[in-house]
């Protein structure tokens, strides 16, 4: 049977484009952070995907599997916001999503699209693309990078005369869904996939729906004067309520030693991240607090945790947590759950209580200890 690969699959668009395919007699695979609500249907399969944590054995394998010849790339995000409500982390994780891991993704599949044998590749790129976007500045960037990646890279599948193509799918704000304060309408959604499914399977390079109808004469009018057209956008965003002028990003801290650093370290700095989108790890200077002492000096503890992708910054670490909030002013403080219950935490939590913060208590998972490494450190330096 052959298999279509749907990123971003499990709601909106992608969704509606995934059912489209299962009409057609596709096995569909799609990849998305949460399970797709499909009881209907049984012909697909799930595989929990974060784009921010780029699973490159996943899609490798993916890219080089015969039966598979269609890959939809529609997952991303993005909100009307004056430019200094962004975070840099907010920022960053924008780009991957709407443009770093889309292209890398078409990079692993890159060899089935240019060959001979026909492949069928759709990528979700936007109107805010196409023309200046006040109030949404970083995603029309990222999406302006996705529309110029796919002009160029169908030229040159031309040049290598192959018949496929990549189809840029830019409309503007999809009706039918949740995006920029609308509400899920699955039947307006899938009105669009059909069209969409069709332009890719007869390998054409762009597709804005409502074209005609809209959006010809909106680009004309920017073309014609753009800043023009950016000071009406930008009044039009106003007036629209859709504007969301707030901290979005979730900053979470957690403190340690990490002495010895080891798996368990990692998985716990891993889940952390999960939780929240800028980790901040504060790393105790000594293990006194412990009544122990640590093997490797604090800088290079420092460096260590640093290293690790999941971690954004790296501080010293107060005394106590909550001195470290004034400090940070984080929104979830990351702690194993031997801590829950006691007359420290408790005091945390009422401390917390009005300052909107999340005490997030991980259970306690067995494995590699700092402990057990330095016992049998100990243990190896006696017998020489």
């Amino acid at each position: 049977m052959k298999k279509a690969v749907v990123v971003g699959g499990s709601n909106g668009i992608g969704l509606a484009i995934a059912k489209n395919l299962i009409a057609r007699n596709y096995h569909v695979i799609i990849l998305d952070m949460a399970k797709p609500d499909m009881a209907d249907s049984d012909n697909f399969t799930y595989y929990p995907c974060n784009l921010l944590d780029f699973n490159e054995k996943l899609f490798q394998e993916l890219s080089s599997a015969p039966e598979v010849n269609v890959l939809m790339i529609t997952a991303g995000f993005g909100r009307v916001a004056n430019f200094e409500y962004l975070h840099p982390t907010e920022i960053q994780n924008l780009l991957m999503v709407n443009t770093v891991a889309g292209i890398k993704i078409i990079r692993y599949f890159y060899e089935r699209i240019a060959s001979k044998e026909r492949f069928y590749c759709g990528m979700m790129g936007s109107i805010a693309g196409l023309l200046s976007s006040p109030l949404f500045s970083v995603y029309a960037a990222s999406k302006a990078a996705i529309c110029r990646f796919i002009e160029s890279v169908n030229i040159e599948l031309e040049v290598k005369g192959t018949e496929n193509r990549i189809l840029n799918i830019s409309p503007a704000s999809i009706q039918g869904t949740k995006s920029n304060g609308g509400s899920n309408e699955p039947s307006r959604v899938e009105e669009l996939a059909g069209p969409i499914v069709e332009k890719m399977f007869a390998s054409e390079e762009l597709f804005i729906p409502q074209y005609e109808e809209i959006y010809r004469a909106v680009l004309e009018r920017y073309e014609k004067d753009p800043h023009e057209y950016g000071i009406h956008s930008y009044e039009y965003k106003m007036q629209s309520g859709r504007v969301f002028n707030e901290k979005r990003v979730k900053i979470g801290y957690l403190s340690g030693t990490f002495d010895l650093f080891h798996v368990g370290h990692l998985n716990l700095l891993k889940r952390a991240k999960q939780h929240c989108d800028y980790l901040i790890v504060g790393v105790h200077p000594s293990a006194a607090h412990k009544g122990k002492e640590t093997f490797i000096p604090f800088e290079e503890r420092k460096q260590i945790v640093a290293a690790c992708k999941y971690v954004d910054r790296v501080v010293e670490a107060c005394p106590e947590d909550c001195d470290a909030r004034d400090l940070y002013h984080y929104d979830r403080l990351f702690v194993g759950s031997d801590y829950k219950g006691t007359e420290r935490f408790k005091h945390y939590e009422e401390y917390f209580k009005d300052k909107g913060v999340e005490i997030v208590y991980f259970p306690y998972t067995q494995g590699t200890s700092s402990t057990q490494i330095r016992k049998t450190v100990l243990l190896k330096t006696k017998d020489i």
